[in-house]
C-alpha cells in the first residue's frame, strides 16, 4: 500500500492531490520560439493524467542572450509565451495536477555553440572542466539586469494562470554559481560571505513576492552537496535552507551534483535507490517548509518508504514518469507489474545533451505521444507470428495483442529478454529483469501467446497461416578469422555464466557488452584487460556510464589498451598492433574474448526462406540493424503500430 504517497499535501496555500512531483526534466519539445509546442503540452499532459501531483517544467530560460540552455527550450521572456503556457497549464489542470515553472539561467554551464557563437557569462571567469570554455564575468549592472529577467518570468508564469515557479539553485547552473565558493570569487555586493553570495537569489525571490503576491508559491531547488572540491557541502545546504524558510520561500527542493559531478544529478543503473537520502533528511530536520527530494527512485513502494520514515514531504519522481506516464495511478492501484520500469540506461540525458529531444529506452513514445495516441483495433483475431522474445519482439507481441490480433511469440531460448536478459546477468543489472518481467506481463495482458525453449520450423509457422511475420530474432557476433580457434564470444560466456578463476583474460571491444564482461570477469577474481581499436575506451558510450563503469573496473585493476588492434591468437599469445607506433606485441593470454559488435540477419538462410514463404516478413531490432535497447523498442513499436494486412 502507498497510503501516504497518495495522500494530499501541502505547498504554501496550493493543495497537492498527492506527494508525487515531477521534476524538471530537459525535453526540447517546445517550440523555437520558446513557446510550449503541442508536443511539450501533450508530454506533460500525459504525466498529469497518469496521475502525479505536482509536475515542475523543463529548464525555462529568462535570458535569450546568454540564458540558452538547450535546444527548443521552454521560455519565458516575452509577453507572446504566455499563450501557449496557458494552453499548457489548462492542459495539466483538466487532469487534477498542478504545474510550476523551472526559471532557469545556465550560466558557465552551457556552450558558445549554444549561444551561436557568444561567449559564455558566470559570477567569475572559471571554467567548467565539463563544458571547456571561460566564461566572461557578468558585470553588476548584468547581474542586476538578471534579477530582472527571473522576476519577470515569474510574472509572465502567473499570468499564464501557472500555478508557482522553482528557481533553479541546483546542479552548478547560475545561482548555484553565485552561492557556490567554487565559483564565485567576486568582490562586489554578489560575492565574499553567505550574505553576499546569496543576495543575486535573495533579490529574486523579493522580487516575485512583490510583483507575484504572497500567495504565489515559490520552490528553489538547491544542492544537497555539490561533491566538487570547495563547492556548497551539506552544511552550505543546511544553512541556505534555513535561511530561504527565513525570507518566504514554500518548498526546498533537494537534488545534488554539478557537471563536472555529473553522475550525482542523474544516477546510472549501478545507483542503488536512496543512495543520497542522508542530504534531504539533514535539510528536512533543519526547516519547517515542505521538502522534496530525488533520489533514483524507481518504484512505488520505496516512494513510500522515505514519506513514512519522514525523509521528505514530496517524493520526485522523474525518470520513472519517462518509463511510464502512468506510474502513479498504477501505483496507487498496486500494478507493479504492469509499470514500466526504468532501468537506468541514460539514454534520456544521453540524448539532450547531444542536441536531440528526450527519449527513454523503454518507452518509444516518449515525445510521440499524440502520433500514437490512436491504437487502430483492427486485428480482428487474424493470426501473426513474431520469432524472438527480446525488446523489439515483446513490444510488437503486445501492442498487436492489444491491436486485437491472435499473437503467438516464438522464443529458442527457455527465457525471454533476448539481449536484454544477456544484459541483466553482470553486475548492478538487476532493473533489466523488472524490464523484461514487465514486458512479458505486458504481452501475456494482451492475449499473446508465448512459447519458449523452441525453435520454430518453417513448416509450424505455415500451419498458422499469419497474415504477418515479425522476425526479431537478434543479431549475430562478428568474427574474425583468428589461429586459435578457440575463442570466447562475450555474449555466449555472459549468457551461459561461465566461471574462470584466476585467469589472464583479454577482452577485444570496449562497448557496453565489453565493459560490462570486463566487471563480470574481474569480480570473479581474473586478471582482465580490455583492448580498444579506438583511440579511446567505450567509443560512442555516454560519458555518465562510461565514467560510472570503468571508475568501477580501474579499483577492480583492470587495464585497458586504447588504439591497439588484434592481429591473431595463437600460441595463448594475444598478437596485438600499436596503431602509435606500428609494432606488434604478443602478450600471454589464458582466454580472448571477443566484444566486436554483431550484425543483422538480413541475409539468415532462415530469414530468406521465410521471405519466399510469406509476403508479409518484417524485420525487427538488431536483426534488421544491430542497436540498443531504444532502437529495438522503436523498432518493435513502429512496425507492430502500422501493421496494415
Amino acid at each position: 500500500m502507498v497510503e501516504k504517497l497518495m495522500s494530499p499535501g501541502k505547498i504554501g496555500k496550493l493543495t497537492i492531490r498527492n506527494r508525487v512531483v515531477m521534476p524538471a526534466m530537459g525535453t526540447s519539445l517546445a517550440a523555437s520560439t520558446g513557446e510550449a509546442s503541442d508536443r511539450i503540452i501533450r508530454f506533460y499532459e500525459e504525466r498529469a493524467r497518469g496521475g502525479c501531483g505536482l509536475i515542475i517544467t523543463e529548464i525555462t530560460r529568462i535570458n535569450d542572450e546568454h540564458g540558452v540552455g538547450t535546444p527548443n527550450q521552454l521560455s519565458a521572456t516575452e509577453a507572446f509565451q504566455i499563450q501557449r503556457l496557458e494552453r499548457l497549464a489548462r492542459a495539466v489542470h483538466r487532469h487534477g495536477s498542478h504545474i510550476f515553472l523551472q526559471l532557469h539561467h545556465p550560466g558557465r554551464q552551457t556552450s558558445s555553440r549554444v549561444l551561436g557563437g557568444k561567449q559564455i557569462v558566470a559570477p567569475s571567469p572559471i571554467a567548467c572542466k565539463t563544458v571547456g570554455e571561460v566564461p566572461r564575468e557578468l558585470t553588476t549592472e548584468e547581474v542586476e539586469a538578471l534579477v530582472k529577467d527571473f522576476i519577470k518570468g515569474a510574472v509572465i508564469a502567473k499570468t499564464a494562470n501557472i500555478d508557482g515557479v522553482e528557481l533553479h539553485g541546483a546542479h552548478g547552473y547560475l545561482i548555484c554559481q553565485f552561492l557556490s565558493p567554487a565559483t564565485n570569487h567576486r568582490t562586489d555586493k554578489y560575492g565574499g560571505d553567505f550574505t553576499n553570495r546569496a543576495r543575486f537569489l535573495t533579490e529574486i525571490i523579493t522580487g516575485i513576492r512583490f510583483m507575484c503576491g504572497p500567495d504565489f508559491p515559490i520552490s528553489v531547488r538547491i544542492d544537497g552537496d555539490e561533491f566538487v572540491e570547495n563547492g556548497v557541502n551539506l552544511e552550505d545546504a543546511v544553512k541556505l535552507a534555513r535561511y530561504l524558510e527565513s525570507i518566504g520561500v514554500d518548498a526546498i527542493n533537494v537534488s545534488s551534483g554539478s557537471y563536472e559531478s555529473a553522475v550525482t544529478i542523474i544516477e546510472p543503473y549501478s545507483y542503488p535507490q536512496g543512495w543520497k537520502r542522508h542530504l534531504a533528511q539533514a535539510v528536512k530536520d533543519a526547516v519547517k517548509i515542505p521538502v522534496i527530494a530525488c533520489d533514483a527512485i524507481k518504484d512505488a513502494e520505496f516512494a513510500e518508504k522515505l514519506l513514512q520514515e519522514g525523509n521528505v514531504d514530496f517524493v520526485a519522481l522523474g525518470r520513472a514518469q519517462l518509463a511510464d506516464p502512468a506510474f502513479v495511478n498504477k501505483a496507487a492501484a498496486n500494478r507493479v507489474e504492469d509499470t514500466r520500469p526504468c532501468i537506468g540506461c541514460l539514454v534520456c540525458i544521453e540524448t539532450l545533451m547531444s542536441g536531440k529531444q528526450l527519449r527513454c529506452a523503454v518507452n518509444p513514445t516518449l515525445g510521440y505521444e499524440a502520433e500514437y495516441e490512436n491504437v487502430k483495433m483492427d486485428g480482428n483475431g487474424r493470426p501473426v507470428v513474431v520469432i524472438g522474445g527480446g525488446p523489439s519482439g515483446l513490444q510488437s507481441a503486445a501492442l498487436l495483442g492489444k491491436r486485437g490480433f491472435d499473437v503467438t511469440l516464438f522464443e529458442k531460448r527457455e527465457h525471454l529478454g533476448g539481449s536484454a536478459f544477456i544484459g541483466s546477468i553482470p553486475p548492478h543489472k538487476e532493473l533489466l529483469n523488472k524490464f523484461i518481467d514487465h514486458m512479458e506481463f505486458q504481452a501475456k495482458e494482451a492475449g499473446v501467446k508465448i512459447i519458449t525453449g523452441h525453435n520454430v520450423t518453417v513448416a509450424e509457422i505455415e500451419a498458422l497461416k499469419p497474415v504477418a511475420v515479425f522476425a526479431a530474432m537478434g543479431g549475430d557476433p562478428i568474427r574474425i578469422p583468428l589461429t586459435d580457434g578457440n575463442i570466447l564470444e562475450a555474449i555466449e560466456l555472459l549468457e551461459t555464466k561461465q566461471q574462470f578463476a584466476q585467469k589472464k583474460m583479454m577482452i577485444i571491444g570496449s562497448g557496453m557488452t565489453g565493459l560490462e564482461t570486463a566487471e563480470y570477469l574481474a569480480l570473479q577474481g581474473n586478471e582482465v584487460t580490455v583492448v580498444e581499436m579506438q583511440k579511446e575506451i567505450g567509443p560512442g558510450l555516454y560519458a555518465g556510464i562510461l565514467f560510472d563503469i570503468t571508475t568501477r573496473l580501474k579499483k577492480m585493476g583492470v587495464k585497458f589498451i586504447p588504439y591497439h588492434k588484434l592481429l591473431d591468437y595463437k600460441q595463448g599469445h594475444a598478437v596485438l598492433l600499436d596503431q602509435f607506433s606500428m609494432q606488434v606485441k604478443p602478450i600471454p593470454v589464458d582466454h580472448l574474448v571477443l566484444s566486436i559488435g554483431i550484425k543483422n540477419k538480413k541475409k539468415d538462410d532462415f530469414i530468406l526462406e521465410l521471405k519466399e514463404k510469406f509476403p508479409n516478413v518484417i524485420m525487427l531490432g538488431d536483426s534488421e540493424k544491430p542497436g540498443r535497447i531504444y532502437e529495438a523498442m522503436v523498432s518493435g513499436w513502429d512496425r507492430a503500430f502500422t501493421l496494415e494486412v
